[in-house]
């Protein structure tokens, strides 16, 4: 609790000093005013975030958390729950979606173990923050308790500060662990106030009977737990998931830290929303990588307050679509820091009138 405190504690609200100085380098780039849209505005957010006029983002890194989650026992998932730690292990074989992308921007891939249900083998690349060997069935009780849901954003927390000593400029957010588009709903649903169809669906693709099954698996997990919507950390306790709590830790602990966290896909989406509940300066820390396929991911990308990057029908999760949205983020600071000014490259300015 006490690391959780202080990590609320310090995160700044930003004050936008730097603001008119970035907008004058923009604006007098070899290019007309605003023409390059999102890609000026990201620069300035990410000048905001790190108080540097001229930001580098050499080193990158993606957190994949991964757990498991007693709800699969209802059939919530296309795939069974083995599959979590096969492919944390495919993760460190660098064989996964997120091992390609990652490599294609430069960054590297930490995947951390918040709660798979099994011991894994050690790995240079594997963080172990276990909170416990998957968390129980929603639909019968609470997914945890509140100090193990504490623990999972104190994981979270650690796990982000053990990388940033040794260098870190930006951050991703991914997940791992079968069935959490179902918690990820349920968060959503009590968080947003929107009901559980809206914000529900088919994660791994289930069929038609088995997403009705689903969606009645939220409303029930929801009437038996009864989550407090003004407590975030009651509703992580009651439906949430080790590895969500962990993402969220990792939010806080960026913005704590003034690094820009670019927030992957509908999984990644719920954490974002525990911690903007948590701390609303969060959001001013926050890049939406893209629009999921989920359709709750819109819902709570709107109620945060982000736009997305992108909108490319992903919804693998692991942290590919916040690969892609580092590697616009990077794209962004280059154009402010190495784009020409007219006076430089010696190119009229626009006539004025």
């Amino acid at each position: 609790m006490r690391k959780f405190d202080e990590t609320i504690q310090r995160i700044q609200k930003i004050d936008f000093s730097l603001a008119k100085a970035t907008q004058r380098r923009l604006d007098n780039l070899t290019k007309p005013l605003g023409s390059l849209g999102r890609l000026e505005e990201l620069a300035k957010q990410i000048v905001e975030i790190t108080k540097k006029e001229r930001p580098s983002l050499k080193k990158k890194v993606i957190f994949t958390m991964a757990g498991d989650h007693g709800v699969t026992e209802e059939g919530v998932s296309a795939y069974p729950k083995e599959v979590t730690p096969q492919m944390v292990y495919n993760f460190m074989a660098g064989g996964a979606g997120i091992n390609v992308l990652a490599r294609h921007v430069g960054a590297r891939v930490i995947v951390v173990d918040m709660g798979v249900a099994c011991d894994l083998k050690e790995h240079n690349d594997l963080v172990i923050k276990k909170v416990g060997y998957g968390t129980r069935n929603m639909a019968k009780g609470s997914s945890m308790t509140k100090e193990e849901a504490l623990k999972a954003l104190e994981g979270g927390i650690e796990a982000f500060e053990e990388e940033f000593v040794k260098g870190m400029d930006i951050a991703g957010t991914g997940d791992m662990g079968i069935g959490n588009t179902t918690p990820s709903s349920a968060i959503a649903s009590v968080l947003t106030g929107r009901k559980v169809e809206d914000v529900t669906g088919r994660g791994t693709g289930v069929d038609d009977k088995a997403f009705a099954g689903k969606v009645a698996i939220i409303r029930k997990a929801i009437e038996v737990n009864k989550p407090d919507a003004k407590d975030p950390i009651d509703v992580l306790a009651k439906v949430g998931g080790f590895e969500i709590g962990g993402i969220a830790g990792l939010i806080l602990a960026a913005s704590a830290n003034r690094v820009p966290v670019v927030i992957d896909g509908f999984i990644s989406g719920a954490a974002a929303l525990l911690a903007y509940k948590l701390e609303p300066k969060t959001k001013e820390y926050m890049i939406a990588a893209h629009q999921s396929v989920e359709r709750g991911h819109r819902i709570i990308l709107e109620h945060i307050g982000l736009k997305p990057l992108l909108d490319l029908d992903l919804r693998l999760g692991e942290g590919t679509g916040a690969a892609l949205g580092i590697s616009i983020a990077e794209a962004a600071v280059k154009i402010l820091t190495q784009m020409a000014s007219f006076k430089d490259a010696g190119v009229s300015e626009r006539v004025k009138k």
